[in-house]
C-alpha cells in the first residue's frame, strides 16, 4: 500500500473532524434543528470547505449513520468472538452498547419522515451494506434465541430485530437521564428489562406450607 500524502492525512483529519461535529450536533438537536452553516462553524473551516466534502446536510447525515454502523460492527464482531456467550446475552449486550452510545450522546437523531433524508440513505449504497452486515449480524443470534427458545418463536425476526433497532433512539432514555434521579447504568438495566422481558409481573415462587414441607421430608 502506497504511503498516504501529507494533504491526504490533512483532508482525512478535516473529514473525521466534521463527522465528530455531526454526530454530536445530530444528537444534541437533531437532524432538522442542525444546519450546515452550524457545522462548518463547530469545525472552524469555511462551509465552502465542508462542502468539498460533503455536498449536501443529507449527505452529513448519511455520512455520521455509517459511522455509527462502523462502530456498532465492530462492537459485534468482538461480541461473536466470544462463542461461549448464548445468542439471547449476545442481543442483550448488542441492545445495552447501543443505549450507552445513546446516552453518552453519540447516536445521530434522525427523523423517520424527512423524505429527502430518506432518500438519501437509500440511495446510499455503503450505509445500506452496513446496515445489512448489522441485521444479519443480529439476525443469527435472533434465529439461534428463537430456535432454542430463549426469544419468544411466535414473533417474526424482523419484529425482534426493529425493536432492537428502536432502542438505539428511544425517547424514554433521555426523559429518565432529564430526571436526574437514576444513572445511566440505572437506565440501561431497566430498559433492558422491558425490552426482553416486558413490564408484567414476575411471579413469585409458591412458598410451600410448612407442615406441608415436615410431612413431605417425613
Amino acid at each position: 500500500m502506497g504511503r498516504v500524502s501529507f494533504r491526504e492525512q490533512v483532508l482525512r483529519a478535516r473529514e473525521e473532524a466534521i463527522l465528530v461535529s455531526v454526530n454530536r450536533l445530530l444528537a444534541e438537536k437533531g437532524f432538522d434543528v442542525m444546519t450546515v452553516d452550524e457545522v462548518a462553524a463547530d469545525v472552524g473551516i469555511a462551509k465552502a470547505s465542508l462542502y468539498k466534502h460533503f455536498a449536501s446536510k443529507e449527505e452529513l447525515a448519511a455520512a455520521a449513520m455509517i459511522r455509527v454502523l462502523d462502530r456498532a460492527l465492530a462492537q459485534l464482531e468482538t461480541q461473536q468472538a466470544d462463542t461461549r456467550a448464548a445468542p439471547f446475552d449476545q442481543l442483550k449486550a448488542a441492545t445495552r452498547w447501543t443505549m450507552q452510545v445513546q446516552l453518552a450522546g453519540e447516536m445521530p437523531s434522525l427523523p423517520a419522515q424527512n423524505s429527502a433524508l430518506r432518500g438519501a440513505l437509500m440511495g446510499n449504497k455503503v450505509y445500506l451494506d452496513r446496515l445489512m452486515q448489522v441485521s444479519d449480524l443480529l439476525g443469527v443470534w435472533i434465529t439461534a434465541g428463537q430456535k432454542s427458545g430463549s426469544l419468544n418463536a411466535a414473533l417474526p425476526p424482523e419484529l425482534v430485530l426493529y425493536t432492537i433497532f428502536a432502542r438505539a433512539c428511544d425517547p424514554v432514555l433521555g426523559l429518565l437521564k432529564a430526571g436526574g434521579n437514576y444513572s445511566d447504568e440505572q437506565i440501561i438495566e431497566m430498559l433492558l428489562v422491558t425490552c426482553f422481558q416486558g413490564l408484567a409481573a414476575v411471579a413469585a415462587p409458591a412458598k410451600t406450607p410448612r407442615g406441608h414441607a415436615a410431612a413431605q421430608a417425613a
